[in-house]
């Protein structure tokens, strides 16, 4: 159906729904999404912004072509795959989370300090390897069993040890499936981490399992749960600050970060910096070169945060500034440094200049390849080049498309 060029985003989104008999529930159930929030697009009260939710959306109202959506329809074909946006071991992964045994039969003898060792080394992976999502997503299903079967083997302090190793590696299940897990599977994951650190009584671990619980509120858009988790959490751990090992700290400070961001993305710029202030302020109570190991909270990815939060709040001039005063190189994440090189196109998206935000694009592909590939902002950056590049850009725009699987060559 053709549509007036005079409609908006959300009247285009109302028109074709009510074009396929569908309600507003039906149409939101389809996007993993509450009514509240589809009725907030179609008003215009609410931006979509992420193309992961773009393409299901668009999916969902069985369009072929996604400019029918966003505009510029004499431009370039934007195919609409059907179903999510899907990876390779998301079916072995899938399996070890939902076919959960219940024996304690196990391979080898259980040792949560040896099955401790061996998550976090995949922490390592996820954060060194520019196909971290493949590398990392080919252990986490061994990985996943391991730690389960070892919780149910072990007793006292080593099945304490177990069930903070078990909350580990859901942690890192959820953000290995990040974008590419159904919903149930991400709330599974989640809630699972979630469980078994309060199983543990561990609150450094309650801690980090909620951070990764907000991770899941913010990206489906509940920001003032995922805020209400991360303040919990944070009252929880606070009382131990003064004398806890430099991780519990790295925790709390990567809550505070957590909720900067959260707060930028809804608008609420005051809130945003106070809680960027808080996570700096503990980044210089840790030392210098401190790095938590599955977070990668320390001094550079506070000052990497800060550009998220200018970006967020739009405030592209303020991001890019800031981001030239970084050296990228001291972030030992190559998955984190891809996603600021991602914020920092968004950077000059905002500001019109499409030349510098394609070749910033093209860095962040070279440091993460699978991190442009499976995160929504990167993917509408390259989704938004494709589109309304230059002529003299338009190869090397149609060239990051497909390498951000936008574009199918």
């Amino acid at each position: 159906m053709e549509l007036s060029d005079d409609l908006s985003f959300g009247e285009k989104v109302k028109v074709l729904r009510e074009s396929r008999g569908m309600s507003r529930a039906t149409l939101a159930q389809l996007c993993d999404r509450g009514p509240d929030w589809l009725k907030k697009i179609e008003s215009g009260e609410r931006e979509l912004n992420h193309h992961g939710q773009l393409l299901r959306l668009a999916a969902a109202l069985q369009l072929s072509d996604l400019s029918l959506l966003t505009g510029n329809e004499n431009g370039p074909a934007m195919p609409v795959p059907l179903g999510r946006l899907n990876h390779p071991a998301m079916p072995d992964i899938w399996a070890a989370v939902m076919q959960r045994s219940l024996s304690t039969r196990s391979t080898a003898p259980a040792d949560a300090t040896i099955l401790q060792g061996r998550i976090d080394q995949t922490w390592r992976v996820w954060h060194t390897s520019s196909h971290n999502r493949t590398e990392v997503g080919a252990q986490l299903p061994q990985l996943i069993r391991d730690a389960e079967s070892a919780v149910r083997a072990l007793d006292g302090d080593q099945r304490r040890a177990a069930l903070v190793a078990l909350s580990d590696v859901y942690r890192l299940a959820g953000q290995a499936t990040a974008y590419v897990a159904p919903a149930e599977l991400a709330w599974v994951v989640a809630d699972r981490a979630l469980t078994a650190a309060q199983d543990a009584d561990e609150p450094a671990a309650i801690a980090a399992a909620a951070w990764n619980m907000g991770n899941i509120l913010r990206e489906t858009s509940y920001p003032e749960e995922a805020l209400r988790v991360v303040n919990e959490a944070s009252d929880l751990i606070r009382p131990h600050l003064d004398s806890a090992p430099d991780d519990w700290r790295g925790v709390y400070g990567a809550l505070q970060l957590h909720a900067a961001v959260t707060a930028a993305r809804e608008g609420r710029e005051g809130d945003a910096w106070n809680y960027w202030d808080k996570g700096d302020q503990v980044a210089k109570s840790l030392p210098a070169d401190y790095v938590h190991p599955s977070t990668v909270f320390g001094r550079a990815n506070v000052d990497f945060h800060a550009v998220s939060v200018a970006t967020d709040l739009r405030k592209s001039q303020k991001a890019i500034g800031l981001a030239d005063e970084l050296d990228p190189d001291v972030m030992p994440s190559r998955e984190r440094r891809a996603r600021l090189w991602v914020e920092v196109a968004r950077g000059h998206l905002q500001r019109g200049d499409k030349t510098a935000a394609l070749h910033v694009m093209q860095m962040a592909l070279r440091i993460g390849a699978e991190t442009v590939a499976y995160t929504p902002s990167a993917r509408t950056a390259a989704a938004d080049l494709w589109r309304n590049a230059p002529r003299s850009m338009r190869r090397e725009a149609s060239q990051l498309a497909e390498a951000a699987g936008v574009l199918i060559g």
